[in-house]
C-alpha cells in the first residue's frame, strides 16, 4: 500500500487565515467561517477536500511548523510545547474562492454538561480576528476507473466530507448514502444526484455510534464494481469494510478511515 493517498499533494501548502464568524448549524454542529487573502491560492477540488487545522495555544500567538514536501510532523514536534498549536483533521464544508472564505463544520460533543474537545470549545467561542493555520491534504475520495455505484457511509464526523462528495458527484451517479447523526435536529437539506438514495439515521439515547449505519449497510446487495467510502468512528469504518469485503466487494473498491474512537464502557 502506498504511504500517501494518491490524491494528496506532493507539496502541501500551509495557509494562515482568520476567523470571520461562527454560528450554530444544528444541535451537534457549529460552523466556523475563516478567511483571508492567502486562501486565494487554496487548491480546493471539491468532494472531501481535507486539511490539518492548527489552533494557537491559549495565550500565545499562532506558531506554525515549517513544511518541507509532505513532511511537517518533525518540525511540529520541535515547537516548544507551550507554544505548539493544537492540530486536528477537518474537511472543507464549503469554499467560496471569490470571497476567500472557507467553512469548517465542527461536531459538538458534551461531557457532564460541558463541551468536550479542544476544537469544539474553540468553535463555540470563536471570535472574529482569531488566527488559524491550514495545511492542505487533498482528497480521500478516489473511485477506481470503471466503478459502478457509489456507496457512502458516515457518522457525524464524516458528514461534512460525505456532503461534499454528494454535491460534487456527476448528475448521473447512482448509489446510496447512509448518514448517521446524534439527533434528528442534525438532519439537513442535501445537494445530491437524483440516483443517490439518502438514509438519515438519528441516534437515540444509549445507541453506540456507528451501530445504526452498520445495520443499514448489512441490508445492501453489494456488487463487485461498487465503490464504497466509509468514514467516522473507528468501529463503523473498520466494521463496514469487513462487512462489505465479506459481501464480495474487493479491497481496491473501498476507501475507509476511522476518525475517532468511542470510549469503552
Amino acid at each position: 500500500m502506498a504511504r500517501y493517498p494518491r490524491l494528496m499533494p506532493a507539496q502541501p501548502q500551509l495557509f494562515t487565515a482568520s476567523v470571520l464568524r461562527s454560528s450554530r448549524l444544528s444541535p451537534s454542529f457549529q460552523r466556523v467561517t475563516i478567511g483571508g487573502p492567502a486562501l486565494a491560492d487554496f487548491d480546493w477540488r471539491g468532494f472531501d477536500s481535507w486539511f490539518r487545522l492548527f489552533l494557537p495555544s491559549p495565550g500565545v500567538a499562532l506558531r506554525l511548523p515549517k513544511v518541507s514536501g509532505r513532511s511537517w510532523w518533525p518540525a511540529y514536534l520541535l515547537i516548544p510545547e507551550a507554544q505548539r498549536p493544537h492540530c486536528a483533521n477537518y474537511t472543507v464544508a464549503d469554499f467560496r474562492p471569490e470571497a476567500c472564505e472557507l467553512d469548517i463544520d465542527v461536531v459538538l460533543h458534551w461531557h457532564d454538561g460541558a463541551l468536550a474537545g479542544r476544537v469544539a470549545r474553540w468553535a463555540a467561542e470563536a471570535t472574529p480576528g482569531q488566527q488559524v493555520g491550514l495545511l492542505d491534504q487533498g482528497l480521500m475520495f478516489d473511485p477506481p476507473a470503471g466503478s459502478g455505484r457509489v456507496l457512502l457511509a458516515a457518522d457525524e464526523t464524516g458528514l461534512p466530507g460525505v456532503l461534499g462528495i454528494l454535491a460534487g458527484l456527476p448528475a448521473e451517479t447512482i448509489g446510496a448514502a447512509v448518514l448517521e447523526v446524534p439527533e434528528a435536529g442534525d438532519v439537513r437539506e442535501v445537494t445530491a444526484p437524483p440516483g443517490m438514495g439518502l438514509t438519515w439515521l438519528p441516534r437515540t439515547d444509549g445507541q453506540a455510534p456507528g451501530a445504526l449505519a452498520l445495520a443499514a449497510l448489512s441490508t445492501f446487495d453489494v456488487r463487485p464494481d461498487d465503490y464504497a467510502y466509509l468514514v467516522g468512528e473507528s468501529s463503523l469504518a473498520t466494521g463496514a469494510r469487513r462487512l462489505l469485503r465479506k459481501a464480495g466487494l474487493p479491497t481496491s473498491q473501498i476507501t475507509f478511515s476511522g476518525f475517532w474512537k468511542a470510549a469503552s464502557h
